[in-house]
């Protein structure tokens, strides 16, 4: 499974996320037929899949979760909620997962 950068394609989608939440970062990804909103605020980072035709497979959550979840301590932090064609994963930031972060990342 593969998850493919498709942010360029989605302007709008970016600005009007920018603008009217408290998202400082943005990113959108395809994953078959289902597309994948990453998003970074200061309180929270969250992860939207979505696909308009079935249920979110099992193995896309994990592919997306091996992909866009940095450390161990956001994966035990996380609060995931699915439903129909849907999964919304909901990662809370603090201080320790900030500082955490940027000592992996250097």
């Amino acid at each position: 499974m593969k998850l493919i950068d498709v942010t360029n394609s989605y302007p709008d989608l970016v600005s009007q996320q920018l603008d009217s939440t408290d998202a400082t970062f943005i990113r959108v990804f395809t994953l078959g037929k289902s597309s994948v909103i990453y998003t970074e605020a200061p309180t929270h980072k969250e992860i939207l899949i979505t696909n308009k035709q079935r249920n979110i497979k099992q193995d896309e959550i994990q592919a997306v979760m091996r992909r866009l979840i940095k450390t161990e301590q956001e994966e035990h932090t996380l609060n995931m909620l699915q439903m129909d064609g849907i999964v919304e994963i909901s990662i809370p930031v603090t201080q320790e997962l900030e500082e955490e972060s940027i000592s992996v990342s250097q």
